[in-house]
Formats: C-alpha cells, sequence, structure tokens
C-alpha cells in the first residue's frame, strides 16, 4: 500500500487507528491487513470498486464486522469486543433506513428517547440538527411525504443529534439524481467542516472523492493502493491502476535511459524524447522498471493557430468528438500509435470545434507527463 498522506510525527493522535486488520469469510479474504491512519476533524474517503473491501472495512470500524485479526482503536481506545452500540461512531446507510410510521423529529429523535432523555431536552436537540441540515419546520411531517433529498439530511440528522466522533457514511448520496446529488455533495462538506466531526466515506465515484474529501484510500481486492490527498491521487498516481480509476488517464509507451547525474531521459512512443528530473520519479522506482508514462487528457492542448503555444508539439488526427457544452473530448491518432488518445478542451468564446477527419497539432509540456513501472 503506497500512503503519501501520513500523518507527520508532530499532528495530533489519529481519530481512527487501524492496525493489520484482516477481514476473513470462510476461505474468502475480504480485508487484507489494512492499516491506516484517520484524523480528527478529517473528511475522509473509501474508495473503490464494488467488491473491493470498503464497505467490510466500514463495518469493521461500525462494529458490525469483528475483524479476523487486527485492532481498530477509536479516540486511542482499543474497540476489540466494543459491540456497535456502544462505540462514538454513527452510521447512515445507503437506504437511509427512515422508519416509515414516525415523522420526521421521532425519527431523529429515537436515539435519544432510547437513552431515556426529558422529553424537553429531546425536542430542543432535535430542533438543534434540524436547522444545521436546513430541515427546520419539518419535524411534523411524514416519513413518505419527503422526497430523496429530505431523507437523506434527515438520516443524517439521526446521527449527528447522537453527538458522536465519528460519522460512517455508506454510499449515503448514490440514490439520489445528478443534480441533487451535486448539491448534496456541497452541503454535506460544507457541514462536515462547520462541525468539525470527523467522516468517513464508501464511494464507488471517483468525482464524488475527489470532491468532497481531505484524504481518500483506493482499495482494490481488499487492499489499499494509495492514500493520499484528492490532488495528490490525481497528479502522482503510483500505480497504472490507480490512474485509470482516477478519471481519465492517456497511456503510451516508453522506454528509459539513465541521462545526467539527476535527469532521466524518455522515449515516449509519438512524443519523442524528454528529460525528466529524477525527483518526478515514483519512490523507489529503478529506471530500467518504466515502461509507460501517462497524460491527462486535460495536460494536451488542440492547437488551433500558429498564436497557439506550447513547450512541445506533435502532428495527430480527429477520429471523434463529443460535445458536452462547456467542454469537448477529442479522440485523437497519433503518428505510429495504435491506442488513440483522449485530450479535452474548453469551449470558449469564438473557439469552434475541430471536425473528425482533421489534422491538428497537439501541444504538451514534459511536466505533465507521469512515469509508471510495467
Amino acid at each position: 500500500m503506497k500512503d503519501t498522506g501520513n500523518i507527520s510525527a508532530n499532528a495530533a493522535p489519529p481519530m481512527i487507528d487501524i492496525r493489520n486488520v484482516v477481514k476473513k469469510f470462510g476461505s474468502f479474504t475480504a480485508l487484507h491487513g489494512i492499516s491506516a491512519q484517520i484524523r480528527e476533524g478529517e473528511f475522509f474517503s473509501l474508495l473503490g470498486p464494488s467488491g473491493c473491501g470498503k464497505t467490510t472495512l466500514l463495518r469493521a470500524i461500525a462494529g458490525f464486522e469483528p475483524p479476523t485479526q487486527g485492532t481498530v482503536l477509536i479516540g486511542g481506545k482499543d474497540m476489540t469486543g466494543t459491540p456497535a452500540n456502544e462505540r462514538p461512531t454513527n452510521m447512515v446507510f445507503q437506504s437511509y433506513a427512515i422508519f416509515p410510521h414516525l415523522n420526521v423529529a421521532e425519527n431523529v429523535g429515537y436515539g435519544l428517547k432510547t437513552r431515556r432523555l426529558p422529553r424537553a431536552e429531546i425536542a430542543a436537540e432535535v430542533e438543534k440538527v434540524l436547522s444545521l441540515v436546513d430541515m427546520e419546520g419539518y419535524g411534523s411531517r411524514k416519513a413518505h411525504e419527503l422526497s430523496g433529498g429530505q431523507r437523506q439530511r434527515v438520516a443524517l440528522a439521526r446521527a449527528l443529534v447522537m453527538r458522536p466522533k465519528v460519522i460512517l457514511l455508506d454510499e449515503p448520496l448514490s440514490a439520489l439524481d445528478k443534480k441533487l446529488r451535486d448539491q448534496m455533495q456541497v452541503e454535506l462538506r460544507a457541514l462536515q467542516k462547520s462541525i468539525g466531526i470527523t467522516f468517513i466515506l464508501v464511494t464507488h465515484d471517483q468525482e464524488e472523492a475527489l470532491i468532497m474529501s481531505d484524504r481518500i484510500a483506493v482499495m482494490f481486492e481488499g487492499r489499499i493502493a494509495q492514500l493520499d490527498t484528492p490532488e495528490g491521487l490525481y497528479r502522482r498516481p503510483v500505480s497504472k491502476r490507480v490512474a485509470s480509476f482516477i478519471g481519465v488517464m492517456n497511456f503510451l509507451p516508453a522506454t528509459a535511459s539513465a541521462g545526467t547525474v539527476d535527469t532521466v531521459t524518455l522515449d515516449i512512443a509519438a512524443l519523442g524524447k524528454i528529460d525528466l528530473p529524477k525527483s518526478a520519479l515514483p519512490e523507489g522506482l529503478a529506471v530500467q522498471q518504466i515502461d509507460t508514462v501517462g497524460v491527462r487528457p486535460e495536460m494536451l492542448t488542440l492547437l488551433f493557430d500558429d498564436a497557439d503555444r506550447a513547450e512541445r508539439r506533435t502532428e495527430a488526427k480527429v477520429t471523434a468528438t463529443q460535445y458536452y457544452g462547456d467542454m469537448t473530448y477529442y479522440t485523437v491518432a497519433l503518428p505510429g500509435q495504435d491506442e488513440p488518445v483522449t485530450i479535452s478542451m474548453r469551449n470558449t468564446a469564438g473557439r469552434s470545434v475541430a471536425p473528425v477527419g482533421s489534422s491538428v497539432s497537439v501541444g504538451w509540456g514534459a511536466d505533465s507527463i507521469v512515469v509508471f513501472e510495467a
């Protein structure tokens, strides 16, 4: 596991400390020795495809799936043997799990009622948390009268009212339509920042994780492939698999040879030779291991006239276009390269869309190149 977002020695102790957690279901191993630290007040995401183990790890933190091996510490306390209802966590499920026979206020205050708090205290706490999630005045509304976004807010309020140290979110926005989902992403992030509680989100949506998170753990097959900030994951993926999963990446064959003391020389298919500083290489990657480079679509530019400048340029032919209004995605063929390359261009005023079949110049720079091993 590559962790480029570790907590420094001088930082506060982690809110969540996951130590070598293994989870087996019979002969199947869902988690292979996961270790990670999550900071207090952090918005942390577990990102990966279906079946990668992210929900199992979330449930291990919550206490619903005790680890086969390893430990989970919350606030410095070992949670081994501590049942879910006694942990300082609360979970918001994908289905929201709103009680249909209770109104909004009764749903939100249900946990407080089980603690046998005075009715007036429960009402005050419920009103306070409904205000936090922009649901003032909805206390008497029935569950079946709520929209999907309102149900999501009620589920979140029910978790917040218990004042946990950690909120666990199991794909809570997946049932919403795109416009509402985009809105709720912004609202949820703003809410988390305002109250300062640690949030852990499980999602398979790369864009959602990038927008909302302080740090992200990308998981494949029960292991963390890379733990980093959103920018670090996008700009410095440590493997072709991570690069492919986070956004779009063009891959081109390359050979590497020693340059100067401080540089390595890359010969990139269809692009030619460049010198890269050795500091740009992934830690521990030897020159002879390099066989591929990657470049993001937005790091390539169509040069529409001679006035357009670029550090380097190569010729190409447009083979397909996808027009999105604000952006156009071009598929282009580079000389001598079988695999097509994707280029994204913002549709600015006066810029026309290059037609399919047209010959174009593609501009790029050496600092946009990411190096990968075989």
